[in-house]
């Protein structure tokens, strides 16, 4: 796959959050759990009690800082290599590195109005084209930018020896609905809300995994519904209800094809349709049997520092967000590297 060279190219987590109050800056050196840090009435609160208090926020902090910093590094080494590469070509050209470029990425009028046509065919609602020329002229440039990138770089046979990025590996417990064997190289543990509709697009991402590697990995599901998502909980304890009957994974992928038939009225019409025993699944709905499960399920994700779905782990490491497939590879070859 051509490495990403385009200027300021910026990764953008695509993920269901839950609502946080932003962390304010604090003391950056690690304080004795026994010293005060307020005092009320008489009493104090330590800096073990705070600790204990925010170390799953904490974690959550520690785990984005760090990928941003890595990110930071990666976007700079892109743009470095893009500069060298077409000031090594407009050198050899006799020109500028900006004449180059904008020789590359100027488009013809012929370019400008098929981008608009095939804009305007696809149902897009457009102004006139000459009120948005000069949009569409930018974004043909872009275009036109990142395909020269990509030729000079494939031409230049270049490398990129930076490390990929490795999160912190978390002891994550794998109990749960799974897929793959128990003993594979990989153990993937998939926090996720059958509301969200990012859990929804990753889906598709997580079946390419599983495919791509076979029994090398195994994917566990854990409950993490969000509370914007009303539905969300009792979906999750649907999925069990059904597992109860032996068909998890089939509820499971109706929920994500369904995800806006959620209610308990349609979760019941769900079960019929998997033609499990209506009363059965009934009674486990309605009693909440499985609230508990989905509960400890949420609750082991808020440990771990997870606040937004769809949340991964691989072997302990995560992954936050539906996050396309060569972030996943990266991480399960580097894992496979090393048995």
């Amino acid at each position: 796959m051509p490495h990403r060279l385009l200027l300021g190219l910026l990764m953008a987590l695509a993920a269901c959050t839950s609502p946080r109050t932003p962390a304010k800056p604090a003391s950056a050196e690690p304080l004795d759990p026994k010293t005060p840090v307020a005092r009320l009435n008489g009493e104090v609160i330590t800096a073990g009690e705070l600790e204990e208090a925010v170390k799953k926020d904490v974690r959550r902090v520690e785990a984005e800082h760090q990928e941003k910093l890595y990110q930071t590094r990666r976007q700079g080494l892109e743009s470095l290599i893009a500069r060298r590469l077409v000031e090594a070509r407009a050198k050899a050209q006799g020109t500028t590195a900006d004449e180059l470029l904008k020789k590359e990425t100027q488009p013809t009028d012929a370019e400008i109005t098929a981008t608009y046509d095939a804009a305007k065919g696809r149902g897009q609602q457009l102004p006139p084209l000459d009120a948005i020329r000069e949009q569409v002229v930018q974004f043909i440039r872009q275009q036109k930018g990142r395909a020269f990138y990509q030729k000079l770089y494939a031409e230049a046979k270049a490398e990129v020896l930076l490390p990929p990025f490795r999160p912190a590996r978390l002891e994550v417990a794998a109990q749960g609905p799974s897929k793959g064997p128990d003993k594979a190289p990989v153990t993937i543990v998939e926090f996720s809300d059958f509301e969200c509709p990012f859990c929804g697009r990753a889906e598709g991402t997580v079946t390419q995994v599983l495919g791509a590697y076979g029994d090398k990995v195994r994917l566990v599901y854990r409950d993490f519904p969000l509370p914007m998502h009303p539905h969300a909980e009792k979906a999750a304890e649907a999925a069990h209800c059904a597992g109860d009957q032996g068909k998890y994974w089939e509820m499971h992928g109706r929920l994500f094809a369904n995800q806006q038939s959620l209610d308990v009225p349609a979760l019941k019409k769900h079960a019929g349709e998997l033609k499990l025993d209506q009363g059965k699944f009934d009674k486990c709905l309605d009693s909440g049997a499985k609230a508990k499960l989905v509960e400890d399920n949420r609750k082991a994700g808020e440990e771990l520092g997870v606040t937004g779905t769809p949340a991964f782990f691989v072997n302990g490491m995560m992954l936050s967000g539906a996050r396309p497939f060569e972030d996943f590879k990266s991480l399960i070859d580097g894992e496979l590297a090393q048995k």
